[in-house]
């Protein structure tokens, strides 16, 4: 890997670890959401330092430079990411349904004994 793209991976990820850091003390991000960035960022600071590793097991792997492996591992990151997000997304979802069909009950009774009075 060269030179310049390991100081690119290293100020990177140092900056996202800052800032998820930073996020979470400002009680603007939840612990439980910022995980997988912080190991994400540690991961990529891991493997911006230990350049010869990254090569070593892209070479084993079977990609033809270790940047692209770095790129995959950056392609895995995000796609999980994303199915964390679609499990979050589609469990607040459930609710939202759960809540309007709690509210319309309620309002149906609350009519029904207007109704009757």
């Amino acid at each position: 890997m060269s030179i310049t793209l390991r100081v690119i991976l290293l100020i990177g990820s140092v900056i996202s670890f800052i800032l998820c850091v930073r996020r979470i003390k400002q009680a603007k991000l939840k612990v439980e959401n910022s995980i997988i960035w912080m190991v994400g960022s540690f991961v990529l600071i891991l493997m911006s330092i230990f350049s010869n590793a990254v090569g070593w097991l892209s070479n084993k792997l079977g990609f033809m430079a270790p940047v692209n492996f770095v790129f995959f591992m950056i392609m895995v990151f995000l796609l999980i990411q994303v199915f964390v997000d679609n499990i979050r997304l589609s469990e607040l979802n459930e609710k939202i349904k759960n809540l309007n069909h709690y509210i319309a009950l309620k309002e149906n009774r609350d009519e029904n004994k207007k109704e009757e009075k």
